[in-house]
């Protein structure tokens, strides 16, 4: 009989392997950072086959150090970074270019000008996005325009596009497909149809040939080629990242809420089996598919939260590690009116300005690295709360408590702060690897190895709960400055 599903997970920053068990449990975890390529400003890339061998290798790591055989692995769950855009050869499996990861912002301009051509509310109202950079569609096109010879090939059929779960899974088992909750990142994928919108390719210019097949997020799509990990193991679950640590919280009824707090933030609502349109530049999002029905989210995106953080510790070297941080912002007992506004690559909800830059004001005298460290972990919170007013705008749901989940979310210092300026009572659960628990779900549900949903949602358990304690007088005085404050970064950036 069958032991643990293996979970891969992978992330901007690294990729992981995690072993989870029929509780729901961690029996092992093996992680490999990754290099950030960085040719210009605003541009981000990864290298694909970099992100195949590391995620490959551990893999191969946690079985290895488990002594797990690859019998006991009933199936095989992947949840990735989304949006990130990679090109590659059908027949020789190489790609063509770099990934282009989600932050890059080459693209902005691209974005302007088919704005300004009155677009927006036709890419909306079909894919439920912003016309953004941050989104899959111009990328490609950029790819396909700047990239010597990519196009001829892409007309005649030699190319592929896939999202990072649809390069993984082309690599495990040669197989072309993108869950929906993955393709309903591109700008190019109908949410409400669930096909590729032949409307929005043309726009952009990309053959349709490039594009994967669209399957449940829940179900087999093939079997990993046995030379890999030892067998062939069903991959049976996809979904991207923040649907997924959506489904591992076990939000799976209409007003649940979590926020993930990564490399970025990111903020998902279950709002039912109906897509919901925003009025307030959230994102509606494809959560998952199974048993042929779609659930979707209203989503916030926040660029840099983890980032900034990883800043302090690579850019500045006030801290050694990230770990450092909530030790050293709890040296001091508030920011000392220093606000930290941390558009590296622009902002997101609810702003979408994709020539915002980083900027830090209230600088006095006596302004200390203790207290740019915590108007850093402040920063994380102010923006998760611009989203959430937003959603609440949308929804017209009164939250009753936020889960939350990400390496950030083991910072008490950051979630008191964040229950504060929300005003609602923040929840951490006891297991915070929710994103590759998501997809050991999705993926154990499709073959039997755990039976419903209410017998998953029945393992999530509370390890804290932060109730907020800000007087609701000094919570409104703190977002008005903290709006000024992201005022002044707002626009920074020429256009090119």
């Amino acid at each position: 009989m069958t032991k643990y599903i293996l979970a891969l997970d992978q992330g901007t920053t690294s990729s992981r392997a995690i072993l989870f068990d029929r509780e729901g449990r961690m029996h092992g975890i093996a992680q490999q950072e990754f290099r950030q390529i960085f040719p210009r400003p605003g541009w981000v890339e990864h290298d694909a086959d970099e992100i195949w061998r590391s995620q490959l290798g551990v893999a191969q790591q946690v079985l290895k150090e488990c002594k797990v055989a690859p019998g006991d692995i009933a199936a095989v769950g992947i949840t990735n970074q989304r949006e990130t855009t990679v090109l590659w050869d059908r027949a020789t499996g190489e790609p063509v270019a770099n990934a282009i990861v989600w932050q890059d912002h080459r693209t902005a301009d691209m974005c302007d000008a088919l704005r300004g051509q009155g677009k927006a509310p036709l890419f909306q109202q079909k894919t439920g996005l912003v016309i953004d950079a941050y989104f899959s569609g111009t990328k490609i096109k950029w790819l396909l325009d700047n990239v010597e010879g990519v196009r001829r090939r892409a007309e005649r059929g030699e190319l592929a596009f896939g999202t990072i779960d649809s390069w993984l899974i082309f690599k495990l088992c040669g197989e072309h497909v993108v869950d929906a909750s993955n393709a309903s990142r591109t700008l190019l994928f109908n949410i409400h149809t669930g096909q590729w919108d032949d409307e929005l390719l043309g726009l952009l210019d990309i053959p349709r040939s490039l594009l994967p097949q669209v399957v449940a997020s829940s179900g087999v799509v093939g079997k990993t080629t046995p030379g890999l990990l030892g067998a062939a193991i069903p991959i049976a679950g996809i979904a991207g990242d923040q649907q997924a640590a959506t489904f591992g919280q076990a939000c799976h009824r209409p007003g649940m809420a979590k926020n993930t707090y990564g490399t970025g933030c990111f903020m998902l609502m279950h709002t039912g089996t109906q897509a919901m349109t925003s009025g307030n530049n959230l994102l509606t999002t494809v959560g998952w598919t199974m048993g042929g029905r779609t659930e979707y989210m209203l989503e916030g995106s926040v660029f840099n939260a983890g980032a900034a953080v990883q800043w302090l510790r690579d850019g500045l070297g006030i801290i050694n590690s990230s770990a450092e941080v909530e030790a050293l912002a709890a040296s001091v007992p508030d920011t000392g009116g220093v606000f930290f506004v941390p558009a590296f690559a622009g902002l997101g909800t609810p702003y979408w300005d994709a020539y915002a830059r980083g900027t830090i004001v209230g600088i006095s005298r006596g302004t200390t690295k203790a207290h740019i460290a915590r108007a850093t972990l402040a920063a994380i919170a102010y923006q998760s709360a611009d989203v959430l007013e937003a959603m609440q705008k949308d929804a017209a749901i009164p939250l009753a408590e936020l889960r939350v989940d990400g390496g950030a979310a083991r910072n008490d210092l950051l979630m008191q702060f964040q229950a504060d300026v929300l005003g609602v009572p923040v929840v951490r659960p006891v297991v915070t690897e929710t994103t590759a628990l998501g997809a050991a779900y999705l993926a154990g549900l499709a073959v039997g190895y755990w039976e419903s949903r209410e017998e998953i949602a029945a393992q999530w358990q509370v390890q804290k709960r932060f109730e907020p304690a800000m007087p609701d007088e000094e919570r409104m005085e703190r977002m008005t400055a903290w709006r000024r404050a992201v005022q002044r970064a707002l626009h920074w950036a020429e256009p090119h």
